[in-house]
């Protein structure tokens, strides 16, 4: 059992193609994945105080991104959050980071540099 294991990597997107990516990259690198199609299905799963890192999609129908961080950052404000996004905006990208993200990346992400990130952000929570 690897140590990354023990920390949960959750993954928020409308789109199940980037879900199951996230989730497949996620697992490769050793975390234990989660992901889910809104931010109302992940705050009702009840698993933000195990919750290691969290990467948002920013559009998505009702809650957006920007709304979901918003709300996790009520009940976890150290919740590493990283943000993908395939229409990206300056504006939003500066919502995104002055309201704690840790990183904005556009859809194609590069891998290495999400994996890059998660580690840190997970390696600091620690």
């Amino acid at each position: 059992m690897s140590i990354l294991s023990k920390h949960l990597v959750v993954g928020v997107d409308d789109d199940y193609g980037v879900r199951e990516s996230v989730k497949n990259l996620v697992a490769s690198a050793g975390y234990t994945p989660k992901v889910f199609s809104s931010g109302e299905e992940f705050l009702q799963a009840g698993i933000l105080a195990t919750t290691s890192c969290l990467i948002s999609d920013l559009r998505m129908p009702g809650m957006d991104g920007i709304e979901l961080q918003r709300r996790v950052r009520l009940r976890r404000p150290d919740l590493p959050v990283i943000f993908i996004s395939a229409q990206y905006d300056e504006k939003s990208r500066q919502r995104a980071l002055e309201g704690g993200a840790i990183c904005f990346l556009c859809k194609p992400f590069d891998v290495l540099q999400l994996l890059e990130t998660i580690y840190k952000a997970v390696m600091t929570g620690e």
